[in-house]
């Protein structure tokens, strides 16, 4: 079964929603020149990041312009898209991961289902999960805080199929002068740390993919089935990362010999994602 290679977009913030429009465009640019199948962009990088404040001016008319164009340069270059953005469904706002396949057409969204307390005030949960497919490659979405804080949402991905589980987040910088000294540092928050479990834990890779941002604890990261880290972005610089997935080595057989036991007290089964 052939590898396939995958860039993981560790782009700027931008500082206006219509530059997180080129700011996505000139990735997948990169990207296809450097021969990657599928990118993957960090949590809401269209139209940016609010952490809480509303944009009034990024109804559904302006996602719909911005996706338009996003799907065009995707079919121009034969090239997969993982985009973090927002949708509105009536009068809910959702973060999301919006799919689009190499020929342009949409493949669909995985809503943030875990929100972090937060966002609540702002955004909705979404309801569902699924997995997505293209080519070889089987993949699922789980988006920043259910990632970092709920295995569940990576382990019931694996134990469905996923070869890969990408994880696209955005972290609020505390200290802008922070600088790890390497990935999963011991001095260091819990998250790099986190995501070499998610991999472990579940036997397949995790994906994850932070903006570039000065001080930022986490950087966009591959880690394969093992727990061991493949590669990872140099700490706030801007920059594609590009990395290969073989699917023979995620086989999911940890995650798929998690047994779900009745409860004495409720009779409840083992919770559902």
């Amino acid at each position: 079964m052939p590898t396939t290679r995958i860039a993981l977009a560790n782009v700027r913030e931008p500082a206006t929603a219509d530059e997180s429009v080129e700011i996505v465009i000139d990735a997948m640019d990169a990207a296809s020149r450097g021969n990657a199948a599928i990118i993957c962009f960090p949590e809401c990088i269209i139209p940016g990041y609010t952490n809480g404040s509303q944009r009034d001016d990024c109804d559904q008319h302006w996602l719909d312009d911005a996706w338009s164009r996003v799907d065009r340069k995707a079919a121009e270059l034969d090239l997969c898209v993982l985009l973090g953005t927002e949708r509105i469904d009536g009068d809910n706002r959702l973060l999301t991961v919006r799919v689009t396949n190499p020929d342009g057409s949409l493949s669909g969204f995985q809503d943030k289902v875990q929100l972090d307390p937060s966002e609540e005030s702002m955004y909705v949960a979404g309801t569902t999960r699924r997995l997505f497919q293209i080519g070889e490659l089987t993949f699922g979405i789980v988006i920043c805080h259910e990632g970092w804080r709920y295995p569940e949402t990576v382990r019931w991905a694996a134990a469905e199929g996923a070869d890969v589980v990408f994880h696209p987040h955005f972290e609020i910088v505390e200290d802008p002068q922070y600088q790890p000294s390497h990935f999963a540092d011991a001095e260091n928050t819990f998250h790099e740390k986190a995501a070499l479990c998610r991999a472990a834990e579940n036997t397949c890779y995790f994906a994850t993919i932070n903006c570039a941002l000065p001080g930022a604890t986490t950087t966009s990261a591959l880690i394969d089935p093992s727990g061991a880290l493949v590669v990872h972005q140099p700490y706030g610089q801007e920059g594609i990362l590009f990395a290969e997935i073989d699917p023979q080595k995620a086989t999911g057989f940890l995650a798929k010999r998690l047994r779900i036991v009745s409860s004495e007290n409720s009779g409840s089964t083992g919770p559902k994602t």
